[in-house]
C-alpha cells in the first residue's frame, strides 16, 4: 500500500507549480482528478511537442492522474464540482487572482460543508496584500524575489534554466499539504494553505538575503563560479571539456596545491593563505590552475582531483544526464505509458528499488470524464447533456 492510498485530491490546476505538487501526490497513492477546459486543457499541454508530439512539461508534471473536462465557469458545472468535492480530501487550485473564490471554491466558503477539506491555494503572491492581483509568470517571480540580481555574469543577470519559482512553490504546497493530512488525522478538520510563489523563493534567497543584511553589499554575480570562494567553479581542461570544483577548507587548499597542481609551496604563498586572500587574487590564482589544467584530459584532471580528495564534477548536458551511470546504477528509471506510448521517467528522489512509486500514465485530454461522471452518479443521458450544452 502506497502512502496516500485512499487520499483523493481535485485539482484545478495549469502550468507547473500545482501540477507539479499534485504529481508528488500521486506519487504516492493519492488519486488526483486534475480539471481542465474542454477543448484545449492545461495551456502547459501546448507549451512544445518535443515528446512524440506531447509537450515536455506535461509529461514531466502530469502522470498518474485523471483528466476530466469541465468549463467550471457553465451554470452546469457547479454541481459537478460540488459532487468531486463530497469525495475529496484536497482540493488544490492556482486559477488566476480572485478565480476560485468567484467560483465558490474558497475554503470559507466551503468549510461549513466540508469541515475536513483541506484546500491547497497556489498564487504568485499570496491571498491578500497589495500585490494579490497581480500577474505572476516565473520569470517575473525570479524577478520580483532578487534571483537575477545574484545569478547571471559581472555583467548582466541571468534567469535560471528551470521554472525555479514555479518548482519551488510547487514542493512547498506538496509539503503542506502532506502536514495538513497529519493535522486532520489528528483533529478530524481540514485547513486552508496558502503558497505564494515569491514567499517560496524569498526563503529560497536566504543566504543572499543574510549576507546583505542591515545595509551590506550583496554577493556579486560570479557567473558559474562561487560569488564568495575560490577556487569554486569551473575550469577547463586540455580537450575543451570543463570540469566544476569547490573547495572548503584550509586543508583542502593545501591538498589542492600539492596533489593536483603539483605545487605544495603555493599552499603557504602569503597571496593565497586564506579563503579571502584567495578571493581577492582570484584572477592570479585562476591563471596558475588554468596553466595546469589545460595541459591535461578532464579525466586526468578529475582523477587528480578525486585522489586530492577535492570534490568536483563534469559539466553535463542534457544527453550526457539522460545516460547518467549514477541514476542507471541506482535503477532510477522507469517506463510511463503517454497517449504518444511509453516514455522513461525517473523515479521520485527518497524511494528505494524494492518498493516503486505509482508511475501511472500521462492522460489525455479528458481521458476519464466518462468514468468519474458515472461513478459521481450521473446517468448517461445527463451526461450528453453535459456535453451537448458544453460543460464538459
Amino acid at each position: 500500500m502506497l502512502p496516500l492510498e485512499g487520499i483523493t485530491v481535485i485539482s484545478l490546476e495549469h502550468a507547473i507549480a500545482a501540477p507539479f505538487a499534485t504529481r508528488h501526490l500521486a506519487d504516492q497513492g493519492a488519486r488526483v482528478i486534475k480539471v481542465e477546459r474542454p477543448g484545449t486543457g492545461d495551456f502547459a499541454r501546448a507549451y512544445d511537442d518535443r515528446v512524440g508530439g506531447l509537450a515536455s512539461h506535461f509529461v514531466w508534471t502530469n502522470r498518474s492522474k485523471e483528466s476530466l473536462t469541465l468549463d467550471v465557469k457553465h451554470s452546469l458545472a457547479a454541481p459537478v464540482l460540488q459532487r468531486l468535492l463530497a469525495k475529496a480530501d484536497v482540493l488544490v487550485q492556482n486559477l488566476a487572482p480572485g478565480a476560485a473564490a468567484r467560483l465558490g471554491l474558497s475554503h470559507a466558503m466551503l468549510q461549513d460543508t466540508f469541515p475536513g477539506l483541506i484546500v491547497c491555494n497556489i498564487s504568485g503572491y499570496g491571498a491578500d496584500g497589495p500585490d494579490r492581483d497581480r500577474k505572476a509568470y516565473d520569470l517575473l517571480i525570479q524577478s520580483e524575489a532578487g534571483f537575477l540580481s545574484v545569478t547571471g555574469g559581472p555583467d548582466s543577470p541571468a534567469k535560471a534554466g528551470i521554472s525555479v519559482a514555479d518548482i519551488a512553490a510547487g514542493m512547498y504546497a506538496y509539503s503542506n499539504i502532506l502536514t495538513a493530512l497529519i493535522q486532520r488525522g489528528r483533529t478530524g478538520k481540514g485547513r486552508v494553505i496558502d503558497v505564494s510563489m515569491l514567499e517560496a523563493m524569498a526563503e529560497w534567497m536566504g543566504y543572499p538575503m543574510y549576507y546583505a543584511y542591515d545595509g551590506a553589499p550583496p554577493p556579486p554575480r560570479a557567473g558559474a563560479s562561487h560569488a564568495t570562494i575560490f577556487p569554486y567553479g569551473p575550469f577547463p581542461a586540455g580537450d575543451g571539456a570543463t570540469i566544476m570544483l569547490g573547495l572548503q577548507n584550509e586543508r583542502e587548499w593545501g591538498s589542492f596545491c600539492e596533489k593536483v597542481l603539483l605545487a605544495p609551496e603555493l599552499a603557504s604563498d602569503p597571496r593565497f593563505a586564506n579563503n579571502g586572500l584567495r578571493a581577492a587574487n582570484k584572477d592570479l590564482l585562476r591563471g596558475i590552475i588554468e596553466a595546469v589544467f589545460t595541459l591535461l584530459p578532464a579525466e586526468d584532471v578529475i582523477a587528480r582531483l578525486e585522489q586530492a580528495g577535492i570534490a568536483n564534477a563534469r559539466v553535463n548536458d542534457m544527453a550526457a544526464l539522460w545516460a547518467h551511470p549514477q541514476l542507471l546504477a541506482r535503477n532510477r528509471w522507469r517506463q510511463v505509458e503517454t497517449p504518444a506510448g511509453q516514455i522513461p521517467a525517473l523515479i521520485p528522489p527518497g524511494w528505494s528499488d524494492k518498493t516503486d512509486p505509482r508511475m501511472g500514465p500521462v492522460p489525455d485530454l479528458g481521458q476519464h470524464s466518462h468514468t468519474i461522471l458515472l461513478e459521481l452518479g450521473y446517468s448517461q443521458s445527463e451526461i450528453d447533456t453535459l456535453a451537448k450544452e458544453g460543460a464538459i
